[in-house]
C-alpha cells in the first residue's frame, strides 16, 4: 500500500495492534461522551414523556428565558466562576510550592511517605469529606464546638453563617486535589535534565535561585498546559463538593449554590427537563469559548504552549 496516497490505511495496517488497543476506549467515548449530545435539543423542547426527546414541542429559546429569568443565573454564574477560579489559582500555586518542596528532599523514603500520603485525600469520597466537616462543625456536637464550650466561648453555627463558606470549599478543594495535582508537576520536575542543576551549582547558585532561574521555566510549559485545560471547566462546579460539603443547607445557598446544584435541584424538584438542558448547554458553550480565548491569548504569547 502506497503510504502517500493512503497515509491513514497505511498507519492503520502497520500500528493495527495499537489501534485495536485503542478501540474500547474509542468506544468508550462515542458512547458515553458524543451519542448522548443528541440530547443537547432538550434545551430548545419541552419535553414530555408521551412523544419522548425528538418529537416533544419545539420552543425555542424558551428554556433559556425561563432560566435566566428564574433568578438563580446570574448568582449561581457568579458563584460557579469564582470559586472555579479560586480553586484554579490557590490549587495551582500549592500543587508548584508542594513539588518543589519534595523536589529538593533529600530522604528517599521520607519524599516517597509523603508523596503518598499527599495523593490518598484524592482517592477519598466526597461523601466522607462532607461527614467529616459535619461532624466537625456541626453545632450541637461538633468537635469545633465542643472544644470552644470545654473553653468556656460560645459555639459557633457554622451551617448558618455565609461568610466562612468560600474558605471552607476553598480549603476542601485544596485538600481534596492537591496532592494530585502536586505528583503531575513533580513529574515535570523529575524530567528537568539534572546537568542544569550541575552547572548551576559550579557557578555558586544557591537553591532559591535554581529554583528562580531552572525548575520554575522548565515546568512552565506544564503549567500553562494543564491551566488550559482547567479553564474548559471553569463553568462546571464540582457538584459532588458543593452537594455533600454544604448538605444542600439552604440558609447558605446565596454563596454555595452553583449552576450544577441548581439545575440538579431543579430537576428534583421540577422536572424542568428543558431548563436543566439549557443550563448545561449554555455551561458547555461558556467554558468552550473561554478555552478558544484563553488558547489564543496563549498563542499570541508563547506559540509553542498553545494547545491548538
Amino acid at each position: 500500500m502506497d503510504k502517500t496516497k493512503h497515509p491513514f490505511l497505511y498507519d492503520l495496517k502497520h500500528n493495527r495492534v495499537k489501534w485495536l488497543m485503542l478501540l474500547p476506549a474509542a468506544v468508550t467515548v462515542i458512547l458515553m461522551c458524543y451519542i448522548p449530545m443528541a440530547g443537547i435539543v432538550l434545551a430548545f423542547k419541552e419535553f414530555n414523556y408521551h412523544d419522548g426527546i425528538f418529537a416533544s414541542p419545539w420552543v425555542g429559546l424558551e428554556n433559556f428565558r425561563y432560566f435566566f429569568q428564574s433568578g438563580k443565573a446570574w448568582s449561581t454564574t457568579r458563584n460557579t466562576i469564582l470559586y472555579n477560579i479560586a480553586f484554579l489559582l490557590i490549587n495551582t500555586f500549592l500543587e508548584i510550592l508542594c513539588a518543589i518542596l519534595l523536589s529538593e528532599l533529600a530522604g528517599k523514603w521520607f519524599k516517597r511517605i509523603t508523596q503518598s500520603v499527599m495523593f490518598l485525600p484524592y482517592f477519598i469520597s466526597w461523601v466522607v469529606v462532607g461527614a467529616f466537616l459535619y461532624n466537625l462543625l456541626n453545632y450541637e456536637f461538633g468537635a469545633v464546638n465542643t472544644f470552644l464550650r470545654q473553653l468556656g466561648r460560645e459555639p459557633v453555627d457554622v451551617y448558618s453563617n455565609k461568610m466562612v463558606w468560600p474558605l471552607i470549599l476553598i480549603a476542601a478543594s485544596a485538600f481534596k486535589t492537591v496532592g494530585y495535582g502536586t505528583v503531575m508537576y513533580l513529574a515535570s520536575i523529575m524530567n528537568i535534565d539534572g546537568q542544569l542543576f550541575e552547572a548551576a551549582d559550579l557557578d555558586g547558585a544557591n537553591m532559591w535561585q535554581k529554583i528562580r532561574y531552572i525548575t520554575l521555566p522548565c515546568i512552565r510549559p506544564t503549567v500553562v498546559i494543564l491551566f488550559l485545560l482547567a479553564i474548559g471547566t471553569i463553568m462546571k462546579g464540582d457538584f459532588q463538593m458543593f452537594w455533600q460539603v454544604t448538605g444542600n443547607n439552604p440558609m447558605v445557598l446565596d454563596v454555595t449554590d452553583v449552576i450544577d446544584t441548581y439545575v440538579t435541584r431543579s430537576l428534583l424538584n421540577l422536572q424542568e427537563f428543558g431548563m436543566t438542558s439549557a443550563a448545561g448547554l449554555y455551561q458547555s458553550v461558556f467554558s468552550f469559548i473561554l478555552v478558544l480565548i484563553a488558547n489564543r491569548i496563549v498563542k499570541k504569547a508563547e506559540p509553542d504552549y498553545a494547545l491548538f
